[in-house]
């Protein structure tokens, strides 16, 4: 990738994007998400290194994580990548 490449504009619709809702995503060309799919499915998760903190959590969402299964941290861990990541390249500002 070239560096021009990242100072393109991008031509998305993000309003658009923003205003779609479950009931009005067209999946009339997605597989269904039957038990054959998740049956073959494996969780990935990248090997980075870790830091140890200490957060507050609401018990309900760590209830939730820990149901999971026993890799819940690592799922934890995912889904502020995934957050983080979303944030990034929408070019919102780091607090």
């Amino acid at each position: 990738m070239k560096e021009s490449d990242t100072n393109t504009i991008s031509e998305t619709n993000w309003e658009l994007i923003d205003s779609l809702t479950d009931e009005t995503v067209d999946r009339k060309e997605l597989p269904p998400l039957d038990d054959s799919f998740f049956a073959k499915a494996r969780w990935r998760m990248p090997e980075n290194k870790t830091v140890p903190v200490t957060i507050h959590i609401d018990p309900e969402l760590l209830s939730w994580f820990r149901s999971q299964g026993r890799e819940y941290e690592h799922r934890m861990i995912a889904a502020l990548r995934i957050y983080a990541q979303v944030h990034k390249d929408m070019g919102m500002p780091s607090a």
